[in-house]
């Protein structure tokens, strides 16, 4: 499994060392906190294992503001938090989402 890290082919992937380890950390983050793994887990692997496969499928990669998307629209609701309202999804502040401000 971490064999796979070692390649050139991951990291050329995603970009580059740091956008690797940032796909991987909030990858993980998701799965820790109820987002259903993107590729089959054969068994009981570790996280680790099921982030890495995703990133190699092409199940998930990171967008320009450095979230993570995954390939097709319908896993979205796979993320907790993906849409507001869905539960982990963080409620935004007063003065925030699209609302005008006085200032």
């Amino acid at each position: 499994m971490l064999d796979e890290l070692k390649e050139e082919e991951i990291v050329n992937k995603v970009g580059g060392r740091f956008k690797l380890s940032t796909l991987i950390q909030k990858r993980m983050v998701a799965l820790n906190t109820g987002a259903k793994p993107l590729v089959d887990p054969r068994g009981d692997p570790d996280k680790m294992a099921i982030v890495i496969q995703e990133i190699l499928q092409d199940k998930i990669y990171l967008d320009a503001a450095g979230e993570v998307q995954v390939g097709n629209a319908t896993m979205m609701a796979n993320i907790p938090g993906a849409y507001p309202g869905m539960p982990g999804a963080i409620a935004p502040s007063p003065g925030q989402a699209g609302q005008a401000t006085d200032e």
